[in-house]
């Protein structure tokens, strides 16, 4: 495999990816998150760099994304579940909803142009760094869950959206759980066990709809996932993510609500331009 694939280049992808690996962690660390919010636009910037076809190059994004968030998604249910703040009978509507939207999402990577990607994940970046900015935790529908009918369209719309922009679920699904008047802990505890549910068959997708695409793909691409960017940048971001905590904890809860909302801000704006230059 590595036989077929210049040094030069190899060194190249590899140094970009660590270097990636660098600003996720800090950037992960400082907003305590680990998903796609922050993982994608890292990688759409490598991955730019790298010179990969912008017709390929979010798809490329998008599919590392679900391979990278794999095992901090699992490590953090692992926990959720050993202080039993999880909802079991969420995740058992969720659950089947979730994969069909993975599923159909996959599909309509597998066809669609980049800048539809791109505008889903404005789209969704923006609602996530309004409500951030916005700052509040209380505003609800509901003190009770849906209907089951609503649950799991509420399911296979997490699905679907965590598939198309890469990220494992939690943002939307915390979320949709707040409206609902789920106390905080266990909504963030149930939204780690669908993170669980979202990311593997996520990369399955991905890897089987790009497989057409390799010769437009960096070197040790399997479909549209970097083997080279999962290993470069989920322990290295794991190893620096504790140096950016420590300076999330350096300033208030507000201010890094509001830091987060801009940085949302700002790769909903970066792609955004992307889109409409082309």
């Amino acid at each position: 495999m590595f036989s077929n694939v210049p040094v030069q280049e190899l060194v190249l992808l590899v140094g970009a990816m660590l270097a990636g690996g660098v600003l996720t962690g800090l950037l992960a660390g400082l907003f305590g998150i680990g998903g796609g919010g922050v993982i994608v636009p890292v990688l759409y910037e490598v991955f730019g760099f790298l010179g990969v076809d912008d017709s390929v190059r979010m798809q490329l994004c998008v599919g590392t994304s679900l391979a990278i968030i794999i095992p901090t998604a699992m490590a953090s249910y692992r926990t959720h579940v050993a202080k039993g703040a999880a909802m079991p009978g969420v995740l058992a509507k969720w659950r089947i909803p979730a994969i069909i939207g993975i599923i159909v999402g996959s599909a309509i990577a597998a066809v669609a142009a980049g800048w539809v990607l791109q505008a889903v994940f404005v789209a969704v970046v923006a609602l996530l760094g309004l409500k951030s900015l916005i700052g509040r935790n209380d505003i609800r529908i509901s003190d009770l869950l849906p209907s089951s009918a609503m649950m799991r369209f509420y399911g296979f719309f997490i699905g679907l959206a965590s598939s198309l922009v890469g990220i494992s679920g939690g943002g939307i699904s915390t979320n949709i759980l707040l409206l609902y008047g789920v106390p905080i802990h266990a909504a963030v505890a149930t939204s780690a066990g669908i993170g669980v549910i979202i990311p593997i068959p996520g990369v399955i997708g991905y890897a089987i709809a790009g497989w057409s695409h390799l010769f437009e793909l960096p070197p040790l691409s399997i479909g549209y996932v970097s083997v080279i960017g999962f290993l470069c940048i989920a322990p290295v971001a794991t190893l620096v993510a504790p140096y950016g905590a420590r300076l999330a904890h350096r300033m208030s809860r507000r201010h890094l609500e509001i830091g987060f909302g801009l940085f949302l801000m700002v790769i909903g704006v970066r792609f955004l331009v992307a889109i409409i230059h082309g």
